[in-house]
């Protein structure tokens, strides 16, 4: 049948329309303006994140100077284990000892003594003429003896109690020390880091005097330093020093918020997070090195006659045991939350983990039920609830974490498992309300799903759809 004119006429202006459709519809308007606000959001971001990367070791350092070097009752306990070292006791050993002979002179009280006898009335003459060959023999066997009973003495819980009281007298020496200022019982003299051994000495004096060494009564007061340090970076570390105490607890919580308003500023948040956290994981294996290289260079610059290669790193390992722990743990954090955020987020590998952890505790869950039980109005109100639940927990890591007084790498891995088994049994036990013969009705489509998108209307003309459906009726009944 052939089509008449006005049949034409009207698939003309069905034609008409549907090109003004497609030419005059306008684009989302929330697109312009992301695009215009991306790219400095973009910039802000990856500024904000690499400024938390970088501020993060010295947040990490600044808690151990403040908590760990300005505590008193910290600082004893940081340098506690020096007492048991025993390179450091064999060098401690060698300076009591040398003290103690340098003030008593046994060589010359052997030899009087041996003389002495000598000139008594019935000696024999061999004994008389062998006597003063036994004065080396016997000054030896005084300072031997004298060693070891030092060296015992060292080797004694009450030495790790004088240790650790000379320590605390000490401390605010130790600070004024690192604050720039001199003297005391720890003083700096160019280089040089002393501790003062006079109350140590006088104790093993005392305990001579109670093993039968009545010869050790007549030792004097004896004003001894054991140099703790000896470097050329004493100066840059009191410098450093009075740097981080005046951050104090401040930058962590700086670094935190550089971190969040980095992530909050990102197109893409997950992707934010992971690469922040893997940023602060990095910047720990810097700090990790840095700490490497200067236990090496503190080694080295130390005088093998003043301390051994074993007892300075030993002093050195001491002394930031605690900045190592800490380093570690925000290391292991750091690997948790990329690992949170990468799984939490839309990438396939992502969404088979969760569907494969779900899928295990929904197979939990019916195993359950099928032998009978039943979390009734628990799971009910846990799957109402389960949001706030989840959060809740995350919450409670967090704080957990926050106020442990000192985490280490594993009680981060602790907090975070039970952080993942408590989620678990949140997903475990939420039940969703079953109601029977009653069907959930289909979610309401999208404002862009329900309708096209239509020019803009001027004031009196008819809308563009209101024209082409009568249109196509027309054409559909005379066809």
């Amino acid at each position: 049948m052939n089509d008449t004119p006005e049949v034409e006429r009207l698939r003309a202006r069905v034609a008409e329309l549907e090109a003004r459709l497609g030419t005059t519809a306008s684009p989302p308007p929330a697109a312009p303006e992301e695009g215009r606000r991306s790219p400095w959001w973009a910039v802000s971001s990856a500024v904000l994140l690499v400024l938390a990367c970088v501020l993060a070791p010295l947040a990490v350092t600044s808690v151990w100077a403040s908590t760990q070097i300005s505590d008193t009752e910290a600082y004893v306990e940081t340098v506690a284990p020096l007492a048991e070292d025993p390179a450091v006791q064999t060098a401690v050993a060698n300076e009591v000892t040398r003290a103690i002979f340098e003030n008593l002179d046994i060589d010359q009280l052997t030899t009087e003594a041996l003389e002495t006898l000598a000139g008594q009335e019935g000696v024999p003459p061999r004994v008389e003429a062998a006597l003063p060959a036994l004065a080396v023999p016997i000054s030896d066997g005084v300072e031997g003896f004298t060693r070891t009973q030092v060296r015992n003495i060292l080797a004694s819980p009450q030495f790790a109690e004088l240790w650790a009281q000379v320590n605390r007298i000490a401390h605010d020496q130790v600070v004024t020390l690192l604050e720039g200022n001199q003297g005391g019982a720890v003083s700096a003299q160019g280089d040089t880091v002393t501790l003062n051994l006079a109350p140590i000495i006088e104790e093993v004096k005392t305990r001579l005097v109670d093993r039968g060494f009545a010869l050790a009564a007549n030792i004097p007061s004896v004003d001894r330093s054991f140099v703790l340090v000896q470097s050329e970076s004493v100066t840059n570390a009191q410098s450093v020093y009075r740097t981080l105490n005046t951050l104090g607890l401040w930058l962590p919580f700086i670094v935190l918020g550089l971190f969040v308003a980095g992530a909050l500023l990102a197109r893409d948040r997950r992707g934010a997070v992971v690469k922040g956290a893997l940023g602060v994981t990095a910047a720990m294996i810097v700090l990790g090195v840095a700490l490497a290289v200067l236990r090496t260079v503190y080694v080295q610059e130390t005088p093998a006659d003043i301390l051994t290669e074993q007892a300075a790193g030993g002093v050195f390992d001491t002394l930031v045991r605690f900045l190592r722990t800490g380093m570690r743990a925000v290391a292991v954090l750091g690997l948790v939350v990329a690992l949170i955020a990468f799984l939490a987020g839309p990438t396939g590998a992502a969404a088979r983990t969760r569907s494969a952890l779900q899928g295990g505790i929904g197979s939990l869950r019916g195993g359950a039920e099928a032998a009978g039980w039943s979390t009734g109005r628990v799971g009910t109100w846990t799957h109402a609830h389960r949001r706030a639940l989840r959060v809740g927990v995350l919450v409670a890591g967090g704080l957990t974490l926050m106020f442990w007084t000192r985490p280490t790498a594993w009680v981060v891995l602790g907090i975070a498992v039970v952080v993942v088994l408590l989620l678990a049994v949140v997903e475990f036990l939420a039940t969703p309300t079953e109601t029977a013969g009653e069907v959930e009705p289909p979610a309401e489509p999208t404002t862009a799903e329900a309708a096209p998108t239509l020019p803009r209307q001027r004031p009196g003309e008819q809308p563009a759809s209101a024209e082409v459906e009568p249109a196509e009726k027309e054409i559909g009944a005379r066809g």
